[in-house]
């Protein structure tokens, strides 16, 4: 990788995206950020900003051609576009997990096939896609947003088997909560039924709570740097509350870790 590595990050409007960008560009790396309407963008120092809407195949090939027109190649791929949502499995829509599943894990897929044939021909490439402690926790009450990340676990680690023929490599970025306006604003599915509104209830505060509480966005973006420059791991979690469900998931009996995140959350 040459000394100014060319970044490409999604989701740059607020939050780790922009976090992230600045680190990059804090360290010297040629950094591309991606919005959904660039006529409404912010601009970010050090940033150029491409319009790309990761659920358009044909957005996310014109954004990846533009990056690739000014800066010739792709060094590092951060996908980070996301969306979250709040419901009862029971109580959401077929079309609202649809949608969820666009962004968080066809949007991904959508952004590394674009990326991947220059990284092939190039013979070097980082992915990292930005997962959460979702990715192999439970996730009561955010039960489909759970599943896109655990979709997006495996899909990574079965990308990373593919590629590190060609000098690629995939990782994960697993956060915990974060003061984001994605989990700030998380909207609630559009169907509530009754019989789940006192635990619903009770998820949601301690949900907002923990997002008051949590890791400040350039927290994992330090992460995320690390994983583009440092040595390959499949996962990496920021220091504090993710690192320690990390453990806590891999050493501890499921009966406690079941009975600590339901007393965490409310649920008794």
């Amino acid at each position: 990788m040459t000394n100014q590595a060319v970044v490409l990050i999604t989701g740059v409007s607020s939050g780790i995206g922009l976090a992230a960008a600045k680190k990059f560009v804090a360290r010297g790396s040629r950094v591309f950020g991606t919005l959904r309407n660039l006529q409404k963008a912010t601009p970010i120092t050090g940033v150029e900003l491409v319009e790309m809407d990761v659920r358009n195949d044909a957005s996310v090939l014109a954004g990846v051609l533009t990056v690739i027109s000014r800066a010739g190649r792709v060094d590092v791929l951060v996908n980070n576009a996301g969306v979250n949502m709040i419901g009862a499995v029971e109580e959401t829509m077929p079309a609202e997990a649809a949608a969820l599943f666009d962004t968080n894990v066809l949007g991904v897929l959508r952004v590394s096939q674009a990326v991947l044939p220059h990284m092939r021909e190039l013979r070097q490439g980082r992915i990292i896609n930005v997962s959460s402690v979702l990715g192999f926790l439970p996730g009561p009450y955010m039960g489909l947003y759970a599943a896109s990340k655990h979709a997006l676990e495996g899909l990574s680690e079965s990308l990373d088997h593919e590629v590190r023929q060609f000098g690629v490599r995939v990782t994960l970025v697993q956060p915990s909560y974060t003061k984001t306006s994605l989990e700030a604003n998380t909207p609630h599915v559009a169907t509530l039924i009754n019989a789940y509104d006192k635990e619903r209830q009770r998820v949601t505060r301690s949900f907002s709570t923990n997002v008051d509480g949590g890791d400040d966005p350039a927290t994992v973006a330090n992460t995320i740097v690390d994983a583009a420059f440092g040595a390959w791991r499949m996962r990496r979690t920021p220091p504090g509350q993710a690192s320690l469900l990390t453990k806590l998931r891999r050493f501890m009996p499921a009966g406690p870790v079941d009975k600590s995140l339901r007393k965490q959350l409310g649920l008794g």
